[in-house]
């Protein structure tokens, strides 16, 4: 089971069983609510037994029940903000999913909490609270980021997001100088290796591997700000923070990632994690997925795939492909219908992949369905709701599953896209090449909060990272940007146990093998680019990329030489 931190002292939880109690006890937590009525579902653990399970523990426990598919009412946030101020904490707190637990918790924050520094929270923790903003801001006396100036800190450089491009780039800038003051503002005690969950729903990775403590991972010299960006500041070059504080700075970098939207396709909130619905978009998810794949002998599996942009564009079809892959290795593939839905027009944004790929679609029996999106998910019943593009303009088609594996539509924080520093798409505003903010000269951002062309991926941010640490330094002496970002980005396609497709290329689809095509012939399935993709990239990540080691990701100038 997997406990998600709101806060140091509150974290939320799908359904618990009394063993997950007994998990809770050993971890540390004082106090259980339960944010779910009885009855809901046949599978249910009654509250009854949670409680029962929770006192021999010693652990207090209280029910606070919303209805699925409702908000919480004035009642049951009273409810809660009473008993946070009273109860022992740290407090786990469990509906069916999760998610009516956290906006339980959001609503009896209202008022005490700056409204971002909630919602920022919920992000940090994979939950979107954005729907309740209203609300929350509505509250009486909600505190606004733009007026928490009381106490500041100074920075040369504050980087806003301590994942994969934020702790690159850090550690790029005080390799080339050490003595400069760098802040990196993330909330997260843990740091996720995402490329990684692909191969824990293939059952070739344990999520463990993928997961070590932020702390270790902070650059030597680097201030770590365990705190959420509650918003934007830039015209007093300063960033509000999640407890009412904020960092002033010289430059400014965003890297705060993007918004998995989980709430945008109706039912699938409350779906995941059971009756067949997982995602290898979520760390605590993956291993369900191996799990439903070890499982399924025959029926049916859909895989599906958002409108773009997203988080690596091929991690959709890897999934199914691993799981086709494994179907086939235990010969029940010919009884398994396997679908792939994805909104895109083609089955991969670069043409010169999609032969090796169709292969593999054919091979396994794919049935493909391009202009194809996920609308509606109805776990109890186990039915996909798809919007498919007609000749005639579109329809609606329901689709059942014994298992499926959705891909979430993906967007821009709701701290940037509610900020200054959004272009039209709601990511951050930047020139392509040099990666500098289109209106705010101290300003730079990369990774998925960049609103660039190239793919979102790692490999994406890896090149980045030099090319902004760079003419972050330029900017703190005073001189235009030097370094320039090509659109390189990689995608490792998983089309079998053992090969992969990899695929990598620059702005415009222009192909950027970094191997030589002798070695490595990126459009075709091979066991190398298999053998970089297990073996190789994990530890390029841990000990290269996020050390500020910048083997073949070199800055080059902006002047094209």
């Amino acid at each position: 089971m997997s406990f998600r931190a709101l806060t140091p002292q509150f974290s939320v939880s799908p359904q618990l069983s009394v063993a997950d109690v007994n998990a809770a006890a050993s971890g540390g937590f004082k106090t259980i609510i339960c944010a779910r009525p009885d009855g809901e579902s046949a599978d249910q653990t009654p509250s009854m037994e949670i409680e029962q399970a929770a006192r021999c523990r010693g652990l207090e426990f209280l029910a606070i029940p919303v209805r699925s598919g409702s908000l919480p009412s004035d009642d049951a946030v009273e409810a809660m903000r009473s008993a946070l101020e009273r109860v022992p904490g740290p407090v786990l707190t469990y509906c069916q999913g999760g998610n009516r637990a956290a906006r339980l918790w959001a609503l009896a924050q209202a008022g005490h909490m700056p409204v971002e520094g909630i919602l920022a929270a919920g992000r940090a923790a994979g939950i979107d609270l954005s729907s309740l903003g209203d609300r929350l801001a509505a509250a009486p006396h909600a505190p606004r980021p733009a007026a928490a100036k009381a106490v500041a800190r100074r920075f040369n450089v504050v980087i806003a997001g301590g994942g994969a491009a934020g702790l690159a780039t850090a550690a790029s800038i005080l390799r080339r100088r050490p003595g400069i003051s760098v802040a990196i503002v993330d909330p997260s005690a843990t740091h996720d290796y995402q490329p990684g969950w692909t191969m824990v729903g293939g059952g070739i990775f344990t999520p463990e591997q993928t997961r070590r403590p932020e702390k270790g991972l902070i650059p030597a010299g680097a201030t770590w700000v365990r705190q959420p960006v509650a918003g934007f500041l830039p015209e007093a070059r300063e960033v509000a923070l999640g407890d009412g504080t904020v960092l002033s700075y010289d430059v400014l970098v965003v890297a705060t990632g993007l918004t998995l939207d989980w709430a945008a396709i109706p039912g699938l909130e409350d779906a995941l994690g059971r009756n067949g619905v997982t995602s290898n978009y979520r760390y605590d998810l993956a291993p369900y997925t191996w799990q439903l794949v070890q499982g399924l002998s025959r029926g049916r599996a859909l895989f599906t795939q958002p409108p773009m942009p997203i988080k690596c564009a091929g991690a959709p079809q890897k999934a199914m492909y691993l799981s086709c892959d494994a179907w086939q290795r235990r010969g029940v593939l010919k009884d398994i219908s396997v679908g792939f839905d994805t909104a895109t027009p083609a089955l991969f944004g670069v043409a010169a992949f999609v032969p090796a790929l169709m292969a593999y679609i054919e091979r396994y029996g794919v049935d493909l369905h391009l202009r194809s999106k996920l609308v509606a998910v109805d776990g109890a019943r186990r039915v996909a709701t798809f919007e498919r593009a007609t000749e005639a303009g579109s329809e609606r088609v329901e689709q059942t599953f014994d298992m499926l594996h959705v891909a979430p539509p993906q967007v821009a924080p709701a701290v940037v896209r509610s900020s200054p520093l959004a272009g039209a798409d709601g990511f951050v505003a930047v020139d392509p090449a040099t990666l500098r903010h289109a209106s705010f000269s101290e300003i730079f951002a990369l990774g998925d909060a960049a609103g660039t062309s190239n793919a979102k991926t790692a490999a994406a941010a890896r090149k980045q990272a030099p090319v902004v640490a760079v003419n972050v330094l330029a900017a703190l002496d005073g001189k235009a940007p030097v370094a320039a970002y090509d659109g390189y980005g990689a995608c490792p396609l998983t089309v079998e146990r053992g090969r992969i497709v990899l695929a990598e290329f620059g702005y415009g689809g222009k192909l950027e093998p970094t191997l030589p095509l002798w070695l490595l012939r990126g459009t075709q399935p091979t066991r190398l680019a298999w053998f970089l993709k297990e073996k190789v990239m994990p530890q390029l990540y841990w000990r290269g990329m996020l050390r500020g080691h910048e083997l073949l990701a070199a800055p080059r100038n902006a002047s094209g030489a």
